[in-house]
């Protein structure tokens, strides 16, 4: 089981505690990033350089970029060519590829002379370099592209069906992938069936077409609304704002105030607050009169409105700021750790 580390600060350094408090990896780095599969990335020399959950630094090359882990390889870039190392910080994989992938069920999408295939974890092409564009692997299936067509293909790369659109996203764990065109988007299922053409306003930086709680948040003509796994709008796009359900409850913002609405679009806990975040282990943090405190899902506070930032919980913890001083506090609003 993966041990939870949480970033502390000190100093204008940053280091990371465990979930009682106490530092594990000193605060000596100017940049760090939260854990992930193990691994956090810090700036060393203006290089991201992965680091082990007991500080060691994987520092036998340097690279311009370095990704994250998954499946105990990371890809990295060196000028402009791509490869991969493994949790030891050995190039595992030659810099060699024009663009690279995360590995997904042990294959990675690779590019060289601007065509698309893939590779296995040994570096060899189990589907040769010919499609304008590939994503991952869900469940034995990826989608490509060839000239101005999609489709899906296996692990032989045989085609199982095509898209008629120009591009679409690999499938989420419900089955649904996310179909784009002209800036809007629509869903297909893991059958090949078109469930919704697209027709939903596509944003940059929004979960597009990401389903939690098997409801994913559309927008039309400016206002946001909800669909289900069939892609029926089961809510319609009335709020200004709306993020994604967690706990049975998503923040959305309607007449300059935020609530939380459940599956079927009932407002559950009044729009009253300034800010909100999302459900987390029982807990959402909003903000009122400029602070942010703690709900549970009655909307009732349980923690009081006096920081001024504050984190969803996290393996019992929750990040705040207070006067410019970093804290952490658990779920009966006691300071755990707090920066000097």
């Amino acid at each position: 089981m993966e041990l939870t580390l949480f970033k502390i600060r000190e100093d204008g350094k940053f280091g990371f505690m465990d979930r009682f408090g106490n530092t594990v990896i000193e605060p000596q780095y100017y940049e760090a990033e939260p854990f992930y599969h193990g691994f956090s990335r810090i700036r060393l020399n203006n290089k991201l350089v992965p680091m082990d959950a007991i500080g060691r630094l994987l520092m036998k090359h340097f690279f311009n970029y370095v990704g994250v882990f998954e499946e105990e390889k990371a890809r990295v870039q060196l000028v402009q060519r791509w490869g991969y190392i493994d949790t030891r910080g050995a190039l595992a994989i030659p810099v060699q590829f024009e663009s690279a992938g995360d590995f997904h069920e042990d294959l990675a999408p690779v590019s060289i002379y601007q065509q698309h295939g893939y590779i296995n974890h040994q570096g060899k092409w189990v589907i040769s370099p010919q499609y304008s564009w590939a994503g991952g692997f869900v469940e034995g299936l990826a989608p490509v592209g060839k000239g101005n067509s999609a489709a899906f293909i296996n692990k032989e790369g045989e085609i199982v069906f095509e898209v008629p659109y120009q591009h679409c996203l690999p499938f989420q764990s419900n089955g649904l992938s996310v179909l784009l065109h002209d800036d809007h988007w629509g869903l297909l299922n893991a059958a090949g069936e078109v469930i919704r053409t697209p027709s939903f306003e596509y944003i940059e930086d929004v979960s597009t077409g990401q389903f939690y709680e098997g409801r994913a948040v559309v927008r039309d003509s400016g206002r946001f609304g909800y669909i289900d796994e069939q892609g029926e709008l089961v809510v319609e796009p009335l709020f200004a704002k709306a993020g994604d359900f967690s706990h049975g409850l998503a923040p959305v913002l309607k007449s300059g105030g935020y609530g939380f609405i459940d599956r079927e679009g009932i407002v559950r806990i009044p729009f009253s607050f300034q800010d909100v975040g999302v459900f987390s282990e029982g807990m959402a943090q909003v903000r009122k009169k400029n602070y942010w405190g703690y709900i549970d899902q009655s909307g009732t506070p349980c923690i009081p409105f006096r920081y001024d930032r504050a984190q969803p919980f996290r393996d019992g913890l929750a990040w705040v700021e207070r006067a410019g001083r970093w804290a952490y506090i658990d779920q009966s609003g006691s300071v755990v750790w707090e920066e000097y």
